[in-house]
């Protein structure tokens, strides 16, 4: 599979944010399922787990990891070092007193290491501690952004749509589409991906996109495909060419010119060779690219032909022919994983996008 060159994410409003990631990061991370050891040095069993090694990330988030057993219990220890009082901890967090104090010593059982000093009924953070403190400070501000965020790209009137769709759609058709859905969903965010058609199914099947407008209209097993719209496509050549101050033409006609292609992958590459095919022959390609208007460039260069859809501002140096045959068109359709579950925006966009059915492009 090719690279995907020129793989563009434009995020209208949302900033990145770092994952929540580990929820204890910098600190030495063990198997827990293979023992810890207690305060008095002894090894105690890890709950969930047998004793043994385990490697890789998914064996460090598991049910008996260090973070599935200390996650319940960051919030916790951070009410108590910030009041250094387990009574007033206990009235903030809206828990008894004795199930707190009971947490907080099997915590640092379970870690093998004081935390508190004890001073009647006061604490302090020993060293350990206070080292402790800053991560599980930073773990919890991690997962509080990284929930915020996930509740917020669900939100049904601010959540956010990942939504992909070809080079050639970009200049017009996508601008005017999400401005006509933003009308009625204003504060409604997309991030939106331009590449080829392959890339975009591979990242539809990777979740990394929720929709894509893509040519030829993908048929696959594990995809849902609608069509929405054809577009004309138009022989260009130099303007001149021999043929420019032609109106129509026959495909047929330019079996001896050179072409400008898009590379192998592409969807507009398999129509061009599937339309000269029709006529009759095999192009002789010159030159291979990868978006459209790189080529009507080359093409005004005088360096071939090319078939491709019309420009969204006429292009100098080049004459654009109708192709009365074959029947020159590139189906536009909406595809999204089969099974995947839409967020309410996700849901919104894509009922959007059907009822554009036939007036898709413009006109």
């Amino acid at each position: 599979m090719r690279p995907m060159h020129g793989n563009g994410i434009i995020d209208s409003v949302q900033h990145e944010q770092r994952s929540a990631g580990s929820l204890l990061q910098g600190r030495n991370r063990k198997d827990v399922a293979a023992g810890r050891r207690g305060r008095s040095g002894a090894v105690t069993r890890g709950r969930g787990g047998a004793a043994g090694a385990e490697s890789g990330e998914a064996a460090e988030l598991g049910i008996g990891s260090w973070a599935a057993v200390l996650a319940p219990r960051l919030a916790q220890f951070t009410a108590v070092a910030r009041h250094e009082h387990v009574t007033r901890a206990a009235q903030e967090l809206g828990v008894p007193q004795p199930t707190l104090s009971r947490a907080i010593v099997r915590l640092e059982d379970d870690l093998g290491v004081a935390l508190f000093a004890r001073h009647g009924r006061t604490l302090s953070l020993t060293p350990a501690g206070r080292s402790f403190l800053a991560s599980a400070e930073r773990a919890l501000t991690d997962l509080e952004r990284a929930t915020e965020s996930v509740r917020a790209d669900v939100d049904p009137a601010a959540g956010k749509v990942a939504f992909g769709f070809l080079h050639t759609l970009g200049s017009e058709t996508v601008p005017g589409l999400i401005r006509s859905f933003r009308a009625d969903h204003p504060r409604v965010r997309f991030q939106l991906v331009q590449n080829y058609g392959e890339a975009m199914i591979e990242r539809l099947r990777a979740g990394d996109l929720d929709l894509c407008l893509t040519s030829p209209v993908p048929d696959y097993p594990d995809l849902v495909a609608r069509r929405l719209d054809e577009q004309k496509l138009r022989l260009v050549v130099p303007d001149d060419h021999p043929l420019a101050a032609r109106k129509r033409i026959r495909l047929a006609e330019a079996a001896g010119e050179l072409f400008v292609t898009l590379e192998p992958g592409y969807g507009l590459r398999r129509i061009t060779d599937a339309l000269c095919a029709e006529a009759g022959f095999t192009p002789r390609v010159a030159f291979e690219g990868e978006e459209a208007e790189t080529l009507r460039g080359l093409v005004a260069a005088g360096l071939g032909v090319a078939l491709l859809p019309p420009p969204a501002v006429p292009r100098p140096g080049v004459a654009e022919l109708t192709v009365t045959a074959p029947r020159a068109v590139r189906e536009i359709g909406v595809a999204w994983l089969d099974g995947h579950p839409d967020t309410p925006p996700v849901a919104a966009f894509k009922k959007f996008l059907l009822s554009r059915r036939g007036r898709l492009l413009p006109r």
